[in-house]
């Protein structure tokens, strides 16, 4: 991944780093971080001396054919887990195994606590299940990171990427040792995740939106239905007007 990757990504799109002194040099360390675009997992990683291990959904790893076989290739060489998310509590439990079995070796973890990409580059609330539960089974401490302007590199919709300077902001590690033995208490949960996309908000000066990422995607692709069935009916309206006019003009 560095070699082979991570040194092309940084010559070709020379990515500024803020804070990379707050990265421990060793032990386990939780990377959280916003998400706005699928390159996040690729230029994190470039820019530091240690391996950072991510999760990703486990269709990366066993779709069939050559292409199949290149993407789980690529993914296993960028420190990618696979995880089932074929059933939404299951995928859960998966991710923080994953990220449990990580810091125990002593390793970097890193997590998205929206839990996908923003759809319009806003941060979104945190999902208190996966981060929260992690830093608290393991007591490793969480460091607040910030990506910035990476969705303007590949926006969607886009095939070749645009050549630009993306920034990271590496924060201060948070200590939740005060929280021990409480991994199980839902409000502890959500004030562990509020604090840490707080530090996040800071560090990548994104306007917060307090609902979930995947509640605005949804809210965004109704919305985007609701213009599309407007404009067909728009259309259908305008059409009748049209024969009904063409009509009256042609009648004695």
């Amino acid at each position: 991944m560095k070699v082979a990757i991570g040194g092309p990504l940084k010559v070709a799109f020379r990515p500024w780093v803020e804070g990379m002194e707050n990265i421990p040099d060793e032990g386990a360390a939780i990377l959280a971080s916003n998400h706005l675009s699928f390159s996040d997992s690729f230029f994190l990683p470039a820019v530091l001396d240690r391996k950072v291990t991510f999760i990703a959904k486990a269709e990366y790893f066993t779709t069939p054919g050559v292409k199949g076989k290149l993407t789980a290739a690529f993914f296993k060489g960028a420190g990618q887990l696979p995880v089932d998310r074929s059933g939404a509590r299951g995928a859960g439990e998966a991710a923080i195994k994953a990220g449990i079995d990580v810091l125990e070796r002593g390793e970097l973890f890193g997590i998205y606590p929206e839990g996908t990409r923003s759809p319009d580059g806003r941060l979104y609330r945190g999902k208190p299940g996966g981060l929260a539960r992690v830093a608290l089974a393991t007591g490793a401490p969480v460091i607040p990171v910030a990506m910035i302007d990476t969705e303007k590199i590949q926006p969607p919709g886009k095939v070749m990427p645009k050549l630009m300077r993306p920034g990271i902001r590496i924060g201060k590690p948070l200590d939740f040792s005060r929280y021990n033995g409480m991994e199980h208490d839902r409000f502890v949960l959500r004030a562990v995740t509020d604090e840490v996309m707080y530090e996040i908000m800071k560090l990548s000066g994104q306007e917060y939106v307090d609902i979930y990422a995947t509640a605005a995607k949804r809210q965004i692709a109704d919305a985007a239905k609701a213009d599309k069935e407007a404009e067909k009916t728009a259309e259908k309206a305008a059409k009748a007007a049209l024969a009904q006019t063409e009509r009256e003009q042609t009648s004695p």
